[in-house]
């Protein structure tokens, strides 16, 4: 029960307008690390490109990290912010092998005040800041639209 509470509270005032650039963050199912896997890390990168090249969003920049990922995008004409969060997390499960995704996910709309680059740079310092890499270079599972 608990669970499905979480999932709703998420939803709760969730807003998609179409251009309008989001950070989403969204966990693995118990939080396995599932992306520790090469295999599964170089499929969730390609399930966020191909989210781009269908039109669904633009993204700025990801990091895939072994038990979730944060993306920060601008949303496209083509669906809304859960739908295209379903698409994306349904696609990488059935790459990967399953239903790997936690149910929900936290979503920020950013204010016309907020810096991009910002917050680029927080989402791909991840792998630094939980001691992953001693730098971002080592690390493979990221892209930022500004290299």
């Amino acid at each position: 029960m608990a669970d499905k509470f979480q999932g709703s509270a998420l939803r709760s005032g969730r807003y998609s307008q179409e251009g309008g650039i989001y950070h989403v963050t969204t966990v693995t199912k118990s939080r396995q690390p599932y992306f520790a896997d090469t295999k599964c890390a170089r499929l969730m990168c390609q399930t966020l490109h191909w989210a781009d090249k269908q039109g669904y969003t633009t993204t700025y920049c990801f990091v895939v990290m072994p038990d979730h990922f944060h993306w920060l995008f601008s949303l496209g004409n083509r669906h809304s912010l859960p739908s295209t969060m379903n698409l994306v997390k349904g696609r990488s499960g059935r790459l990967s092998g399953g239903r790997i995704w936690q149910r929900g996910y936290h979503d920020h709309a950013l204010r016309s005040e907020e810096s991009v680059k910002d917050i680029a740079r927080y989402i791909v310092a991840n792998p630094l800041r939980a001691g992953l890499v001693s730098s971002i270079r080592e690390y493979p599972y990221w892209n930022a639209t500004w290299l």
